[in-house]
């Protein structure tokens, strides 16, 4: 790590904001960051785009002092500067909002923002003091929050409010703010944009680290692109997204889903009776849902994570047990089925977490291209391996689902995060299925594999195949989804078309009926219409005046 200098620089009006340069991270032999220059000024919000493995949040946690950088360094205000702990780090005024909540959910939101820093003496804790910090800084930055209230009973985009009043009650003027919008609503999205504008036209400086890009263009004043560690270029907020995913993968990425009109099965492949799941402590986490996919078509299961949603994929494969109901797959009861039944009953699963539970990571690409398929023909002789079958196999769809490897005995855990999908996905779809279930299948995966990966599911759906699909991300569910069945707290709030719009599934998202949702959708937009049509009066009424007095 080089030595920062402990002299002190003045600082002016040139000197100001935050300051990277040369910012090198390894890991072993993994380059994270790459020789990195960045300026962070007061004033402005600067987003970070790039893929996840991109470097974004291993620069923002050298920043934060959750990680040493090997080369470089960071200047605040013209003083050298260096964070040697996330406490350092905010003694300089850097506060950082994580994509996983640093809080305890057993705590009360004044307990969480003192933790570490609690007012009082003697042993005794002043919670008096705790609650009216509280209540200043929610009624000074406009983020309502009852000081008493305990997390865990705070729907989601509350606990990122007291996220961010934490890093506040540090008075950091350098604001990191790291993938956060993946646990939330479109509509908490839209508060957390107009919270992070406000915080910037009060001078403080926003760093948004992200792969969205509609959210890139929505709230970026300034855009930093980063690809394999190293900055690539920057970009402006009215460049297409088009432009942005070129920028970010290397070559241009059509961000559409090519899908026709096919036909669909008679009867379900897929169906869910009552069905209900318990999680590890017993509680109940999917409740009494009823649900039935068809041959040929996508039914996407939208909702924020957390809502029951793993749980209820997990429960199809034969992971999780149902606690009631029914499942059958082409009419067969395949309740409680094991794992090994239900794949050989024609169940593909892609799981949510490939690392941990879609391969082997020491095994070859070879090998994971058959891990459940390797004990039948044509892959097996008796008790011995067919190898050679094995390896034509993979070399087959290697070619075929463009899996970027050196070779088939290459080990996946080497391949990257796109190329390990894909291993996944080919071996799933390398035998014939009744039901394809894949969650969140495009989970830190770079923008040109997820052009792959959905055009795959499609031609899937095409091929007469029940494909339901678990997703957080809308864009992603609006472009593949047939049908759009919305989850909140473990049950179905309601189904809906692909069309529909992405408000109305906000709502439903937080658990408001169908109906309800498209009436209120209704109302916001109407109200939204008229007051842009009154501005427009308005500037034509002061346009004319303006040439009244003109002339």
């Amino acid at each position: 790590m080089t030595e920062v200098i402990s002299e002190t620089v003045p600082t002016d009006a040139e000197h100001s904001g935050l300051r990277l340069r040369g910012i090198t991270k390894r890991f072993g032999s993994l380059v994270a960051n790459d020789r990195i220059d960045l300026d962070i000024l007061p004033g402005e919000i600067h987003c970070l785009l790039g893929e996840n493995g991109a470097g974004k949040s291993t620069l923002m946690n050298v920043l934060y002092g959750l990680l040493q950088p090997d080369e470089g360094t960071i200047t605040v205000d013209g003083r050298p500067h260096t964070s040697r702990n996330p406490k350092e780090a905010m003694a300089a005024g850097i506060g950082m909002v994580h994509q996983h909540f640093m809080l305890v959910d057993v705590f009360t939101v004044a307990e969480n923002m003192v933790l570490g820093r609690e007012p009082g003496g003697a042993g005794v804790l002043d919670m008096r003091s705790a609650r009216r910090l509280v209540r200043e800084l929610s009624d000074r930055y406009g983020l309502a929050v009852d000081p008493d209230m305990v997390v865990e009973d705070l729907p989601v985009g509350v606990q990122q409010r007291v996220e961010i009043l934490k890093a506040l009650a540090n008075d950091a003027t350098y604001l990191i703010f790291d993938e956060p919008t993946a646990v939330l609503t479109p509509q908490e999205i839209d508060e957390l944009i107009a919270v992070m504008r406000s915080l910037r036209d009060e001078g403080k400086a926003i760093v948004f680290i992200t792969h969205k890009l509609r959210e890139v263009r929505a709230i970026a004043d300034k855009i930093t692109v980063i690809r394999r560690g190293k900055v690539v270029g920057t970009a402006q907020p009215t460049d297409s997204e088009a432009e942005l995913a070129e920028l970010m993968v290397g070559r241009a990425v059509s961000l559409t889903v090519a899908k026709e009109q096919t036909e669909v099965s008679a009867e379900p492949r897929l169906t869910l009776q009552d069905v209900s799941v318990a999680g590890p402590s017993g509680a109940i986490v999917v409740d009494g849902i009823d649900l039935d996919v068809r041959g040929g078509e996508i039914l996407c299961v939208a909702g924020v994570q957390g809502n029951g949603q793993t749980e209820l994929a997990e429960a199809l494969l034969g992971v999780t047990p149902v606690t009631s109901g029914e499942v059958r797959l082409d009419g067969r009861v395949i309740t409680n089925a094991t794992p090994k039944q239900t794949i050989d009953a024609g169940l593909g699963f892609v799981p949510e977490d490939r690392k941990h539970d879609g391969f082997v990571g020491s095994f070859s690409v070879a090998e994971n291209l058959v891990l459940n398929t390797f004990a039948e023909r044509p892959y097996a002789k008796g008790i011995a391996l067919d190898l050679g079958t094995i390896r034509s196999t993979a070399d087959r769809l290697v070619e075929e689902f463009d899996i970027r490897t050196q070779s088939i005995e290459t080990p996946v855990s080497s391949l990257s995060g796109g190329n390990q999908q894909k291993v996944v996905l080919a071996r799933e779809l390398s035998r014939p299925l009744s039901v394809l279930i894949a969650s969140q299948p495009t989970r830190g995966v770079d923008v040109g594999a997820i052009e792959f990966l959905h055009q795959r599911l499609v031609a899937e759906r095409d091929r007469g195949t029940a494909v339901l699909i678990v997703s957080t991300e809308l864009d992603e569910v609006s472009a593949l989804a047939d049908r759009i069945a919305v989850m909140y707290r473990g049950k179905i709030v309601g189904i809906v078309g692909p069309d529909t719009s992405r408000e109305v599934l906000g709502l439903m998202m937080a658990g408001v009926p169908t109906d309800e949702a498209m009436a209120a959708a209704t109302t916001t937009s109407a109200a939204e219409e008229e007051a842009a049509e009154l501005a427009a009066a308005r500037e034509r009424v002061e346009s004319d005046a303006a040439g009244e007095d003109a002339r």
